[in-house]
């Protein structure tokens, strides 16, 4: 099978590295990849968001799967115009990626599916978001309607920053504040056969202890010894099954990856919010424990056979993955350092690029690397995931300490 991977993130670099050890992948190209990636896959370069051009480099690569990787190609139909060439390929199509690319049309879906999630309004000008923020009080969550790399919510008991925050966005959605731990699920789906991977947990405020600004996230891990049981039978039951249903009965059938973002509350779980695509870096320490080959997977849901593909297999342990961010992240990030300490395994390159001169590695974005390492339980996992991020020199660099801690130590409580 001839793979195409789109993107050049961390997210690709580990799905990259999961699809290169599937034995049915007999190539693996990645546009345009990253340094982490060009060991392992040929790279190409592509503008990643024109439909045409994606499908003709699928064209001409004679893929049997096309991977989309991130959003933003999703939603400006790249996986349409793949799927008019006839190649198969994993991710949705424009109008299901909406999903995703609209938080209001989120909301529209979950509400026809009677998905359990906060209450919320979509607001256009200042008045109707401040009168959104007094009805709910605070926390205040505020959200940019559509695709803002996972930096655009902001969830503050500052009011005039939440006003803030709305005139910046202009078109935001603003929602009652839920309270609990929250969990990340992915959900391969073809349509109709959805099969659910292992929750993980991220970290959003760039901060120790969830402090300071939302990020596009600080690290992750999985399995939750926390989570409560059933926890994922009662998502795929009233959240995934009637949400595909919806979108079904919608005329616009859901393919790919189904992100769903959950806060485990009180009254239960509650849907935060649905991408379209892997989490980023959640997909570290998900694909990381995935013991199934992840080529297959991908296939069977891209063709509509996801019913008849055999049960997950998972592997016994851990998996803790820290964000190694540049200097000044998430606001105006500095790039062009030299990095080293970059080439072991583990390090999942998220934001990097290799000088032509010479060839040394430089920071390219916010988030550069994540460090990423399994053990035989979280904390054996939190340990060498720390060890890897000790080796990597990059001036200026920020990562988080309290990674995977709280649930190490047992301090996380469901309501």
């Amino acid at each position: 099978m001839r793979v195409l991977l789109l993107g050049g993130g961390g997210r690709e670099h580990a799905l990259a590295l999961r699809l290169a050890e599937d034995a049915s992948v007999t190539e693996l190209i990645c546009a345009p990849g990253n340094p982490g990636i060009a060991g392992i896959a040929q790279q190409r370069q592509v503008d990643i968001v024109d439909p045409s051009a994606v499908a003709a480099l699928a064209v001409e690569e004679a893929a049997d799967l096309v991977v989309i990787g991130p959003e933003a190609p999703l939603v400006a139909g790249v996986a349409d115009a793949v799927r008019a060439k006839g190649i198969a390929v994993f991710g949705p199509s424009a109008e299901a990626a909406r999903l995703e690319g609209s938080k209001t049309f989120a909301k529209d879906v979950m509400t026809a599916a009677a998905v359990p999630t906060a209450r919320a309004y979509t607001c256009t000008d200042e008045v109707g978001t401040a009168q959104a923020l007094d009805e709910f009080g605070p926390p205040y969550v505020v959200k940019n309607d559509g695709l803002a790399a996972g930096k655009g919510v902001v969830v503050t008991d500052d009011r005039a920053v939440a006003l803030a925050h709305a005139r910046d966005c202009g078109r935001v959605v603003v929602e009652e504040y839920l309270a609990g731990p929250e969990v990340s699920l992915f959900v391969v789906t073809d349509g109709e056969a959805a099969v659910p991977l292992l929750p993980a947990q991220d970290f959003k405020r760039v901060g120790d202890g969830d402090t300071g600004p939302n990020t596009g996230g600080m690290g992750a891990y999985a399995p939750l010894p926390w989570s409560p049981t059933g926890l994922v039978d009662e998502v795929m039951r009233d959240v995934v099954h009637p949400t595909l249903a919806e979108m079904r009965r919608r005329g616009t059938p859901f393919a790919g990856l189904l992100y769903v973002g959950l806060a485990i509350t009180a009254a239960g779980p509650r849907v935060i919010e649905f991408n379209a695509r892997f989490g980023d870096p959640e997909t570290q320490v998900v694909l990381a424990l995935l013991d199934t080959p992840l080529a297959g997977l991908l296939h069977a849901a891209a063709t509509g056979t996801l019913a008849e593909h055999p049960p997950l297999r998972w592997r016994d342990g851990a998996a803790v993955t820290v964000v190694v961010a540049a200097e000044a992240y998430p606001a105006k990030p500095r790039t062009g350092d030299v990095i080293t300490g970059a080439d072991r395994p583990g390090v999942i390159h998220a934001g990097t690029v290799r000088r032509a001169a010479d060839g040394a590695l430089l920071s390219a974005g916010g988030r550069v690397l994540c460090a990423t390492a399994t053990g035989v339980d979280l904390a054996a996992a939190r340990d060498a995931a720390y060890d890897l991020v000790r080796g990597i020199e990059l001036p200026g660099a920020h990562h988080r300490t309290d990674i995977a801690a709280a649930a190490i130590e047992g301090r996380i409580a469901v309501p």
